[in-house]
């Protein structure tokens, strides 16, 4: 007999609207993670609702107001979201229920569990949307995700998707991106991920070790497997071993940082050594990223390109997100009949 089952995909979350006070409301809700700021408790809040929100939420309002006229008025993370969710649900019709929530703001964690308890599952599929595990991202939704079902009478069988950045179909549809650029024509190619701090992927390590002693930009071990570090320079090895990339030709880079201590290279700093060398045209991936949004498309496509020209160079040309491309399908939909 085949069981009653869910599919629940997370996604990080976006302002309901670019207005500063729902700017406001979702960075207060994304920034008091203690996984994502992972200070003791009174100093994150002194930090995040003090000193932050404060001096952030207005600025950031006035770029999420040129991200939604950008996309049509509307946020394209959940746009490209709730396709996915659509799509996946048309594929697995009759099989599986498919739900989606955001980690921060809405649709809510809260309220999507809530309704997916009425239907009485037997099990219950969480895959959150970021391909690389971070404890930031994958960890603060699985573990939102699976305290909210925890607090059920009849608590489901649960299975956890917590990383798919070797997942073929999501490989596949990043290269079936680039196939609309001729890669020649460019004088490098970046591979950007979100930063992290480098304190967060110590953590993964037991004792005193470190990220840099563990061959992260060369391998995937049983040591690091849940390293984000490890798994986004595996996942740029695989994308350029599929895209016929030699090393010479693109750097592994990370953006969005905070201060000195997160991952580098950062990317904008890349950007601008490339433009001081002389490049003229860069390629941008963003793999870190399964659907267009603030970092895609406003960091990199204007942020990036501002930095470039500055410096000497012509064109940042960002790549575009898997979105909800076909073969992006293809994979969450083997991901999630192999739970099945």
């Amino acid at each position: 007999m085949t069981q009653k089952t869910a599919l629940l995909l997370i996604q990080l979350g976006t302002p309901d609207s670019p207005s500063t006070k729902d700017v406001r409301r979702y960075l207060r809700e994304f920034l008091n993670d203690p996984r994502v700021i992972d200070l003791p408790w009174l100093a994150r809040k002194i930090l995040v609702n003090g000193v932050i929100v404060p001096f952030r939420a207005p600025k950031s309002a006035k770029i999420y107001q040129e991200l939604w006229q950008k996309s049509g008025g509307s946020s394209p993370l959940l746009s490209h979201t709730t396709n996915v969710q659509d799509q996946l649900q048309a594929r697995l019709q009759g099989e599986v229920d498919v739900y989606m929530a955001m980690r921060y703001q809405n649709p809510s964690l809260c309220s999507v569990t809530e309704a997916m308890k009425e239907k009485n599952y037997e099990h219950i599929i969480i895959l959150p949307l970021f391909p690389q595990y971070a404890s930031a991202s994958s960890g603060s939704a699985i573990a939102l995700a699976t305290n909210l079902i925890s607090e059920w009478w009849a608590i489901p069988q649960m299975s956890i998707i917590n990383q798919f950045w070797d997942n073929e179909g999501y490989i596949d549809s990043i290269v079936a991106r680039a196939s609309d650029f001729n890669l020649a024509d460019y004088d490098h190619i970046l591979f950007s991920y979100h930063g992290l701090p480098e304190r967060h992927v110590d953590k993964v390590y037991p004792g005193d070790q470190l990220c840099r002693d563990q061959f992260c930009e060369d391998e995937i071990n049983g040591t690091n497997a849940l390293c984000y570090k490890a798994t986004s320079y595996a996942t740029t090895r695989e994308l350029a071993r599929k895209l016929r990339l030699t090393p010479e030709q693109y750097t592994v880079c990370f953006q969005s940082r905070l201060d000195k201590e997160w991952l580098t290279p950062f990317s904008d700093e890349v950007v601008k050594e490339l433009a001081q060398k002389g490049s003229q045209k860069i390629l941008v991936f963003s793999p870190a990223f399964v659907a267009d949004c603030l970092e895609t498309v406003i960091e990199i496509g204007d942020e990036y390109q501002e930095i470039f020209t500055e410096h000497g160079g012509k064109t940042v040309q960002l790549v575009p997100s898997c979105n909800d491309h076909p073969r992006f399908l293809d994979g969450l939909e083997e991901i999630v009949r192999q739970k099945m």
